[in-house]
């Protein structure tokens, strides 16, 4: 006789209980959700609100576990994303992993918003009265700065009508220095995608190129966004591709031979050091050295853990020291950095823009950023304009 398929809708002590873990699911991102919007000013909606939840639960699962080894960036939300469907078809322990996780974020975000504030340190250390010292004098010097103008919505009717036209390109899109982008690369810059290598060192290459046209031509260039066009200054920075933190991170200093990635480069002479993270292949952020600050310097647009960024910046530039002057390198007075505004991106697929307009910002001197997640889609279009024409604008 034929074997009756079994039907799980017949089997309430299995099929009642994956409906509640489904309900309790959808309950639980319901009141993230709400808190989200009611504390951290979430603006975006419920959709990208669940792309940002998966994103994060992919990101976490990441960390302790690598799954990708592919070297460039691609689209892995699928890997992760949550389908109620998939999700019946797995074990009562798969989804109910999901569900603590939620729970556990939810508990986190209630304690955190509903819990009394901590003390006031009683007595601050000399470092805590350094640092204290240090954010007095950033504050005035952004005081003294003009106020900067607000971004606009979308690009002037001309120059979007020239993105427009650049979407339409086959082949090579556009070549600058050793990088070069190609039409399946700049369509990444469509909403909803993640950015690939070839954007991120196509764009590094146009800050280093303005860099060192502004040291030749004497010119200090224009910082975006600031009312009266008063000029500001274009640091002399350098900048590192996205292969180079694989390198140092999987092979290390000396059998990745990146002594050689800086034959020609002293490095410490530069007021700023620019690198592009990628971390398991997962997600975005921005790292930078800075000399003149004398700070290791990490830009995340989800405010995860990088302690270990740290960690190996400060390895690095220990060995490069070494091995270019002889002696190990003399970390007095400098500390590792976390800018506390750092603009957070809403939903999982936006933190290679992110990424690349920090490292833009930094390369001005900026110690804050003009943006937020409102200004993603312009800056998206804006990208995409500054890469078909090989330069980075001077406008808002």
């Amino acid at each position: 006789m034929a074997q009756q398929p079994r039907l799980y809708n017949i089997r309430p002590h299995i099929y009642v209980e994956r409906q509640e873990i489904r309900k309790n699911l959808e309950a639980t991102k319901d009141l993230l959700f709400k808190l989200a919007r009611q504390k951290r000013g979430f603006k975006s909606g419920r959709k990208d609100f669940d792309s940002y939840l998966d994103y994060s639960y992919m990101l976490e699962n990441a960390e302790k576990k690598p799954r990708f080894t592919s070297p460039s960036m691609i689209d892995l939300r699928s890997e992760y994303a949550f389908d109620d469907k998939k999700a019946l078809s797995r074990r009562s322990s798969d989804s109910l992993s999901r569900e603590q996780w939620l729970e556990r974020k939810l508990q986190i975000a209630q304690k955190m918003f509903n819990g009394p504030k901590p003390p006031p340190a009683w007595s601050p250390s000399l470092d805590d009265l350094k640092l204290r010292q240090r954010s007095k004098d950033d504050l005035i010097d952004q005081r003294l700065r003009p106020q900067r103008l607000p971004l606009p919505s979308s690009l002037p009717p001309e120059d979007e009508g020239k993105v427009k036209s650049l979407l339409k390109q086959s082949g090579v899109i556009a070549k600058f220095a050793r990088e070069q982008v190609l039409d399946k690369d700049l369509v990444r810059l469509m909403p909803g995608s993640w950015l690939n290598d070839e954007i991120i060192n196509y764009y590094g290459a146009l800050i280093l190129g303005r860099s060192d046209e502004s040291k030749e031509n004497g010119d200090n260039g224009i910082i975006n966004g600031v009312a009266n066009a008063r000029k500001g200054k274009v640091l002399n920075v350098h900048y590192f591709t996205t292969f180079f933190w694989q390198k140092l991170t999987r092979e290390g200093y000396e059998k990745g031979r990146l002594a050689k990635w800086t034959k020609k480069v002293d490095l410490f002479s530069k007021d700023i050091v620019l690198i592009p993270v990628n971390h398991n292949n997962t997600h975005w952020t921005a790292a930078a050295i800075n000399f003149r600050q004398k700070r290791m310097e990490s830009y995340d647009s989800m405010d995860l853990d990088r302690s270990a960024v740290f960690k190996v910046l400060r390895g690095y530039l220990d060995a490069e020291h070494r091995n270019k002057k002889g002696i190990p390198f003399d970390f007095t007075g400098w500390e590792d950095y976390i800018l506390k505004d750092t603009p957070q991106q809403e939903n999982g697929y936006d933190c290679g823009v992110f990424t690349c307009q920090f490292l833009e910002s930094l390369s001005r001197g900026e110690e804050t950023f003009n943006f937020s997640q409102d200004d993603i889609p312009y800056l998206r279009r804006r990208m995409i304009w500054e890469i078909g024409h090989s330069t980075l604008r001077t406008d808002p």
